[in-house]
Order: C-alpha cells, then structure tokens, then sequence
C-alpha cells in the first residue's frame, strides 16, 4: 500500500467520513509513530503506528505478505480439473493470497503470497522491469558463445525474442554447471526454453531473489510472513 493522507486511512477504517476524521486530526487526537499528526501528512498503515485518542486503529483489511519455498512438483495455482498438489497446501491461513509471478510445475524457490494488488501490479507488469534471480543446473558444460547468446537474448521456436539477461557460471560439476540467471521478464517456461534452443537442456531451476526480495534460509515446503522492513523495501524497490 502506498502511502495515503491520514483522513482518508482513517476513513477506511471506518472511523468517521473524511471530514470528520480531519477534524479528528486537527484536534490533535491523532498520533503517528507517536508523533501528534498534522492536516496533510501522510502514511502507511502497514510500516506506521497510527493511533487515535491512545488507541491503534484497525483496518477493515489487513494485507498479507509472505515468502514460500515452493517445491517441485508442486502448482502454483489452484486448479479444480488438476489434482497435483498446490503451493495452497503449504499455506495453512485463512486469508485468501496469490501468487506474485508463478513457477512451472517442476521448478522451486521462491514464491511471494499477498492480497495486495497494488504490489502484485508493480511486481509483475512488465513495465516495470523488476528482477528474477535463479540459480539454474544445466546438464551440459556451457561454452562462451552459448553463455553470449543467452545474455543477448535468443529467439525461441514461437517467435518471440528473449530480453538481454544477466547470465554468469557459477561452478561445474561432472554433469555440467550451476548457473546463475537474472531476468527482468517473465515469460512461460523461458529458462528451460531458452536452455533448449542453445543447446543447454535444463535439470533444475531455483529461484532465489524476486525484486529485492531473497530466499535466504527457507527451506523447501515452508513459508514466513514478511517482517516490516521487508514489506517496506519491496513497496520502494526501484530497477
């Protein structure tokens, strides 16, 4: 959520009408981060403590954030003809959360879980650009003019042209190489596809970074609500 003038959070919540919540404000019953509020300013209810006349105030919604290592052979959607399990197995809450970006039945990593549009939006149009990082196991020992040809971007067997990306060797191992690939788009199965038509089968994929967004330490099957600083970063990330 963006930051909003504080009558209309008030409102929201279901305090009073606009006017009334601004009258509210200039009597000075209002305090944010413990800081008696002005006519004007602005905040988010999800980072600052709002309070009115000593109490915190309560939104009608509460926004859900969460970060899940999804594992693979898992969906990451809810398909009523397709009875494979589903990341919603993994996630015992009430709330009602999608998924921002989706991973392909066989791959893993990280997925973000939220009921917020707004950061859906931002995270997933293209406009934005925002960056995927994986960690990618490819079956062969790639050469320097397939690892070119994946930055520059290829032309896959429908047509469409891949973006430039961000392609490095991680290490080798007697069965081919670890990579690391960061994108800034999000086409269907594009790493497996763009593996494929260089000449370099994918074995496994994880993801490990959505914006600024890590997966860190979570391990396969668990999930952890976002704190604070977390929600805060993703809401002011910036390509």
């Amino acid at each position: 959520m963006p930051r909003e003038r504080l009558q209309k959070i008030l409102a929201q919540a279901g305090i009073g009408s606009r006017r009334q919540c601004e009258s509210m404000i200039l009597k000075g019953r209002v305090e944010v981060n413990g800081i008696t509020a002005k006519i004007g300013e602005k905040a988010d209810p999800m980072l600052d403590k709002i309070v009115l006349d000593g109490k915190p105030i309560k939104l009608k919604r509460q926004f859900i954030y969460i970060a899940l290592y999804k594992p693979p052979g898992y969906l990451s959607t809810i398909n009523k003809n397709d009875n494979r399990p589903s990341i919603f197995d993994l996630v015992d809450i009430e709330e009602r959360v999608y998924p921002v970006g989706r991973l392909d039945f066989y791959s893993e990593g990280l997925i973000l879980l939220t009921n917020d549009g707004e950061l859906t939006n931002r995270l997933t149009h293209p406009r934005f650009q925002h960056e995927k990082e994986y960690r990618v196991k490819v079956v062969k020992r790639p050469d320097k003019e397939q690892i070119e040809k994946w930055r520059r971007g290829v032309i896959l067997e429908d047509g469409y042209r891949t973006q430039r990306a961000e392609v490095e060797i991680s290490s080798y191992d007697k069965n081919g190489a670890w990579l690391n690939i960061t994108l800034r788009e999000g086409k269907k199965r594009q790493i497996r596809l763009t593996g494929k038509t260089i000449g370099l089968p994918v074995e496994r994929i994880i993801r490990i970074r959505i914006a600024n967004l890590v997966l860190g330490n979570l391990k396969p099957k668990k999930w952890r609500y976002l704190n604070r600083k977390e929600i805060h970063n993703l809401k002011n990330f910036k390509s």
